[in-house]
């Protein structure tokens, strides 16, 4: 696999990251000096994916000046996903700052590690993954979630291929995770978002791999939307679907997926895809939630977690 730059990276006066607004056109890196700054690259998904906006989140609060409601201001930055929030409220509760939120980064690049170690034993047999949005090293501080299993198998040298899901309306399969695995050398396949149930239907995948965003108490799980009907069709055809995501996704405190807040985008995202006028009215949620009734197994870095969930994530936390 080749060396790639961190979606996220600390200077020692500011985070570093891959604006990725501009991808696959332009890969450029910018640095977020202020709070400002932070709060707005997370907010127009110059950087984005639960485990990275948390690994950002933790910087940002050395950019704050000791200012708690700056710091908050971070946290609530995007709803859905629960590693901005943990994050940020652990630098905060910890006696060195600094140290904290490096150490989230590292602990971020080595839960990577282990979701793509379990993930490879685990779909051993499988070499064409389905997937939805982006949880590459694009979505994380380290190799990714999803796409560690997909990495971990491409370094071991077994064959694998990805199918990726457009992820409309902003495209984050079709310009981010072709873009990073091209960029690594691993066969990828683009399709339209309502291709994916035929493409299982004809038994060309052999498992489905997303990310997540959020995991309740009971295993139910909030990712980009589109996941949830993925899940419905994956179940429908007999492919297992696997989520995949470090322990700092999984949250004890919310009981169901009913009580994750779901982040509502602008609706001019949509609009400006398809030339609609600004009156027309768009409802444009950036996640779904999937039940746990139709996940195979939570793919974590503590292991693979099997129904029944509640257990299983209690056993881990």
């Amino acid at each position: 696999m080749v060396t790639v730059r961190p979606a996220v990276a600390w200077t020692g006066e500011a985070i570093e990251i891959i604006d990725q607004t501009l991808l696959p056109t332009e890969e450029r890196v910018i640095r977020l000096r202020t709070v400002d700054d932070v709060v707005d690259a997370i907010q127009r998904l110059a950087v984005r994916g639960a485990p990275a906006i948390g690994v950002a989140g933790a910087l940002g609060v050395l950019l704050t000046g000791g200012d708690r409601a700056a710091a908050e201001r971070i946290a609530a930055a995007r709803p859905t996903a629960v590693n901005l929030r943990w994050a940020v409220e652990r630098v905060l509760a910890s006696e060195d700052w600094t140290a904290e939120a490096l150490a989230i980064l590292a602990e971020d690049v080595e839960a990577c590690r282990a979701i793509g170690a379990h993930g490879r034993a685990e779909l051993a047999g499988a070499s064409r993954i389905l997937t939805v949005c982006n949880a590459g090293r694009l979505a994380t501080a380290g190799i990714g979630t999803a796409l560690a299993v997909v990495y971990a198998k491409a370094e071991a040298g077994e064959r694998v291929e990805v199918f990726a899901c457009e992820t409309r309306p902003l495209l984050q399969g079709a310009r981010l995770t072709a873009w990073e695995l091209a960029d690594a050398g691993i066969p990828v396949t683009v399709l339209p978002d309502g291709a994916a149930p035929a493409l299982l239907a004809r038994g060309a995948i052999d498992a489905v791999i997303v990310g997540c965003d959020r995991v309740a108490a009971n295993g139910d799980v909030a990712n980009k939307i589109g996941t949830y009907a993925l899940a419905i069709a994956a179940h429908h055809h007999g492919v297992p679907f696997y989520v995949a995501g470090p322990r700092s996704t999984l949250d004890a405190a919310t009981p169901t997926g009913a009580e994750i807040e779901i982040e509502q985008r602008d609706g001019g995202e949509v609009r400006a895809i398809a030339g609609l006028d600004v009156t027309t009215a768009v409802w444009n949620p950036a996640f779904d939630v999937t039940p746990a009734a139709l996940i195979t197994g939570l793919i974590t870095d503590a292991g693979v977690l099997r129904a029944p969930f509640g257990p299983a994530i209690a056993g881990v936390l």
